[in-house]
């Protein structure tokens, strides 16, 4: 199996480094960290690396989960593994405008301080190619529009976990077009609903992780 392979197949296990205790099976062996770096030894393209395996790694992840394999332990770990050879590339990346598929801000709104599902969708968006942009819980409005006015081609994604706290996504659509913002919005939750979406104007839903994937890059223009 060439290095290549290797790197999407640990990061598919999720497991990150050789000290890592996930998989128990593969402690001690080499993780997704020591064979990036091997990667590049071996004079490997960064693009290969990032796209031939890291990438490729989590679209089979993203593919589990939505098929019933995976849960989100299990993504999680993954995403883990592959943030970590990311965090190995970056300084190789001289021209990531071309290597990123884009930017998504993301945040959970105001009133709402969970992020666990938010979390994951920055890490599934990061495996993907999306650099992403985390505003972190309880985002007003305010720091919404902020955001988008400083990344004008950014898709702006939304998450709440309670009920109560929906309607601050309603504020920040009407608000995005009050003030002429023209950045794409999605939205998601355990109570969103794709009715909500289309309620409040947003541009996009997705239920979970691996569709929020899916949906940036339909909103972006990066998949038919």
């Amino acid at each position: 199996m060439s290095t290549l392979d290797t790197i999407k197949e640990r990061v598919i296990q999720g497991h990150i480094n050789a000290q890592s205790k996930y998989p128990p099976e593969l402690e001690g062996k080499p993780g997704v960290e020591e064979l990036v770096k091997q990667a590049l030894e071996e004079k490997l393209e960064v693009s290969d690396i990032l796209r031939k395996s890291l990438i490729a790694g989590m679209d089979v992840v993203g593919d589990k989960f939505s098929a019933g394999e995976y849960f989100v332990p299990e993504m999680m770990f993954s995403a883990k593994a592959m943030k970590a050879g990311l965090e190995i590339l970056k300084p190789y990346m001289v021209d990531e405008d071309n290597i990123s598929l884009g930017k998504v801000i993301l945040g959970t709104v105001q009133g709402d301080m969970h992020d666990i599902g938010k979390n994951l969708v920055g890490m599934m968006l990061e495996g993907a190619g999306f650099e992403v942009i985390d505003l972190g819980i309880n985002t007003s409005t305010d720091k919404f529009v902020a955001a988008a006015r400083q990344n004008p081609g950014a898709l702006v994604g939304m998450s709440a976990l309670l009920t109560i706290t929906m309607e601050k996504m309603r504020d920040v659509v009407h608000t995005f077009k009050d003030q002429g913002l023209h950045n794409k919005v999605f939205i998601g939750g355990a109570p969103v609903t794709k009715k909500f979406a289309d309620e409040i104007g947003a541009d996009g839903y997705a239920p979970d992780a691996s569709q929020a994937v899916h949906e940036a890059k339909l909103l972006l223009g990066k998949q038919a």
